[in-house]
C-alpha cells in the first residue's frame, strides 16, 4: 500500500512537471511591468526575464536603481520611477505603459515592491505606523493593478501579486502580516473577476529570504526606536530584558533562517509570467513548503502553542 501511495505521488509530480513546461511564444512583443526594482526579487526579475526577450518596464524608487538596471540590461528594458504611495506617480507611469503598449495591451504586471518596518507587538505601534506599511504592501498593489487593468483585460495577461507566507499566518504583531492578509484577499477577488476575460491572477508566498525585507540591522534599528518612544509602563510590562532579546534573536536568527538563494523566488515569478499553465499560488523556500503553510492548517491552539513556545516570555506576564 505504502508503495502505491508514493508511486501515485511521483506520478502526480511528474504529470504536474510535463503540464508546466510549455511556455508562452512571442516574447519579443509581450510587456511586462515590475514594481520594486531597486533590489532583491524585483531587480532579479527585470534581468532575468530581460534575457529571455521580454519587453521589461522596471519600475524604480530611486534614481540609482533606475540607473544600474540600464547598465545591466539590453536596450528593450525601460525604466520608470514609481512611488506606490503616489496616485500621480502611479498615473504617470500607467499612462507611459499605456502609449508604449499600444492595442496589444499589457502581457503582465508584478507587484513586487514592498516594505517590512516597522514589526513590532501590536501596543508598540500607532495606527500612522500601520498606514505607512499598508500604504506600500496593499494599497500601492490594488493602485498599481487597477491602473493598468484594462491594458492586461486587453492582452489576457496576467496579475502577479507578491505575498508572502505571513499572509497564510500570523507569527509576529503590527502591519506587515495585515497588510499580506489584505493582498491575499485581493488576489483571491481578482482571481475569481478576471477569470471570464482570460485574464489570470497568481500569487507568490516566499518564506524567509535574504532581501532589505529581512535585513537584520533595519529591523534592529527599528525596534529600538520603537522601545524608545514607548511609555515608561508599557516598558516595565515587557521588561528591560525584553528589548536585548529581541535585538539578539533577530541579528542572530533572522540571518540563519533566510536563504540566500533568492532565484528560488525568480523562477516562480517568472513562471507565472511565461508558462502557457501557470499555478495558482507559488510558495517558494522550504521553510515556507514544510513549516509555515503546514503550521497554517493545523488549529489555532497548535499553532498559538507552537509559537508561543518560541516567545520571549515578558516581564509582567500572566501564569
Amino acid at each position: 500500500m505504502y508503495l502505491y501511495f508514493v508511486g501515485l505521488v511521483v506520478l502526480f509530480y511528474l504529470y504536474r512537471w510535463i503540464k508546466e513546461l510549455p511556455r508562452v511564444p512571442d516574447k519579443g512583443n509581450k510587456y511586462v511591468y515590475i514594481t520594486g526594482c531597486d533590489s532583491g526579487f524585483g531587480n532579479l526579475l527585470a534581468r532575468h526575464l530581460d534575457k529571455q526577450g521580454f519587453k521589461v518596464i522596471a519600475s524604480c524608487f530611486t534614481e540609482k536603481g533606475e540607473e544600474d538596471l540600464k547598465k545591466s540590461c539590453s536596450g528593450s528594458l525601460t525604466t520608470a520611477h514609481l512611488d506606490v504611495r503616489s496616485s500621480d506617480s502611479i498615473a504617470k507611469v500607467a499612462a507611459m505603459i499605456k502609449d508604449k503598449v499600444g492595442e496589444r495591451g499589457l502581457w503582465a504586471v508584478v507587484n513586487n515592491a514592498g516594505v517590512a518596518t516597522p514589526s513590532a507587538p501590536c501596543d508598540w505601534l500607532t495606527v500612522e505606523d500601520y498606514k505607512g506599511m499598508l500604504d506600500v504592501n496593499l494599497n500601492g498593489v490594488i493602485a498599481v493593478t487597477l491602473s493598468v487593468l484594462p491594458l492586461i483585460k486587453k492582452a489576457r495577461g496576467r496579475v502577479v501579486n507578491v505575498a508572502s507566507v505571513f499572509g497564510r499566518i500570523s507569527v509576529t504583531g503590527g502591519p506587515y502580516t495585515v497588510s499580506k492578509y489584505g493582498v491575499e484577499a485581493f488576489n483571491d477577488s481578482l482571481r475569481i473577476n478576471m477569470a471570464p476575460f482570460g485574464v489570470k491572477v497568481l500569487c507568490i508566498e516566499p518564506g524567509f529570504f535574504k532581501t532589505n525585507v529581512t535585513d537584520g540591522k533595519l529591523h534592529t534599528k527599528t525596534v529600538k526606536m520603537l522601545w524608545e518612544r514607548l511609555p515608561q509602563d508599557v516598558r516595565d510590562d515587557y521588561g528591560h530584558e525584553y528589548i536585548e532579546k529581541v535585538t539578539g534573536i533577530v541579528t542572530e536568527k533572522l540571518s540563519k533562517l533566510s536563504d540566500s538563494d533568492l532565484m528560488k523566488v525568480v523562477s516562480c515569478m517568472e513562471h507565472a509570467v511565461s508558462a502557457v499553465r501557470p499555478r495558482s499560488r507559488y510558495s517558494p523556500g522550504w521553510d515556507a513548503k514544510l513549516f509555515w503553510l503546514p503550521l497554517s492548517y493545523m488549529p489555532s491552539c497548535v499553532s498559538d502553542y507552537i509559537i508561543n513556545m518560541e516567545a520571549i516570555p515578558i516581564a509582567k506576564q500572566i501564569k
